[in-house]
C-alpha cells in the first residue's frame, strides 16, 4: 500500500473535513506526505486551504468546479480550520446577532475576528 493510498484511506474513514499535515505523520516521512498531498490536490480529492492545511473536496454540480465537501460550505471549513489550529476567534456582526437571537436576519457572509497576531508553531 502506497503512502497516497494510506492517506486516501484515512481521508475516507474520517468524519472530519479539515486536515493538517501532521495528521499523517505516522504514515510516512515529511517529503513523502507532501508529495502524496500534492497529488491528491492535483486529482481534485483535496483542496489546499493554507500552509499545511487541507480540506476534502467535491465537484460542484452546477459549475463543475471544485469546492469544499463540508455540508456547511467554506464558512464551516474556516471555523474547523481555526478550531484545529487552536486559534481564538469571535463571530462578529450579523453572524453574532443571528447566533445570539438578537436578529432573525440570516447573515449573507460569515464575519470572524481573530486576535491581531497569532503564531502557528507546528505543521
Amino acid at each position: 500500500m502506497t503512502t497516497k493510498d494510506r492517506i486516501q484511506f484515512r481521508l475516507q474513514r474520517s468524519r472530519r473535513y479539515v486536515f493538517i499535515r501532521s495528521d499523517f505523520d505516522d504514515i510516512a516521512g515529511y517529503d513523502q506526505i507532501g508529495r502524496a498531498l500534492r497529488e491528491l490536490v492535483k486529482e481534485g480529492q483535496l483542496l489546499k486551504v493554507g500552509y499545511g492545511v487541507y480540506t476534502k473536496a467535491r465537484q460542484n454540480v452546477v459549475t463543475g468546479k471544485l469546492m469544499p465537501a463540508s455540508p456547511g460550505g467554506s464558512a464551516a471549513v474556516m471555523i474547523e480550520v481555526l478550531d484545529r489550529l487552536k486559534i481564538d476567534y469571535l463571530l462578529v456582526g450579523a453572524t453574532s446577532a443571528y447566533n445570539s437571537g438578537e436578529s432573525t436576519q440570516i447573515p449573507a457572509s460569515l464575519e470572524i475576528k481573530t486576535s491581531p497576531r497569532f503564531k502557528r508553531d507546528y505543521q
